[in-house]
């Protein structure tokens, strides 16, 4: 995987896993912040207030630095490791899955528990659409209007995303390229005469 892109999903995915008469309900949710991974937590407990756990793993953030797991009420380790574990062994990020268990009445044990919950995970994130999205990064340059026709010529050759623009006296420009096309767009915008990066 090159530097510049993370694998994530796009929707929203379900799996199931059943041992010795406990359900386990697992769902893969894409998310952007750990506020919204604790809001989708928060809707799973209200829609399954009446489970014995809900447990949790999320990994956020293009290198997937930011991560957090639970294990609600498990023993420790039995629940929230493992899914955290299925998240990293696929290299996904901006991530969140729920594994909502309702007892069956038979103890599974620890070993028993960590293989439910690494597999209900393992069923949601199989589920779910993974796409490869690239780091970008967002870039305004200002420049003077009879700079215009230098500045458009360049960004028609690097192909950056055009986020907004302004055309008057002085101009204004605000482009998301690619992290690793970035340093090269802004040495060549730098040269042209009056520009300067904001």
């Amino acid at each position: 995987m090159e530097e510049d892109t993370y694998k994530t999903i796009t929707d929203t995915a379900e799996g199931l896993y059943t041992e010795k008469r406990s359900r386990f309900i697992a769902y893969a949710v894409p998310v952007r912040s750990a506020e919204k991974a604790k809001a989708e937590i928060e809707a799973y407990r209200k829609r399954y207030y009446d489970a014995r756990h809900v447990c949790w793993a999320y990994r956020i953030g293009a290198a997937g630095d930011v991560f957090r797991s639970n294990d609600d009420g498990e023993p420790s380790g039995t629940a929230g490791k493992p899914i955290l574990g299925q998240l990293h062994s696929s290299e996904l990020t901006d991530i969140l899955v729920v594994v909502i268990r309702y007892f069956g009445g038979i103890k599974l044990g620890t070993g028993g528990l960590i293989v439910a919950y690494r597999a209900a995970a393992a069923e949601a994130i199989a589920a779910a659409c993974v796409v490869e999205k690239t780091v970008d990064e967002d870039m305004t340059v200002a420049f003077e209007y009879p700079f215009l026709n230098s500045i458009m010529r360049i960004i028609k050759e690097e192909n950056p995303l055009v986020l907004s623009q302004t055309f008057e006296m002085d101009c204004e420009i605000t482009l998301r390229i690619r992290k690793s096309a970035a340093e090269k767009l802004k040495s060549r915008l730098l040269k042209v005469d009056t520009a300067y990066l904001k």
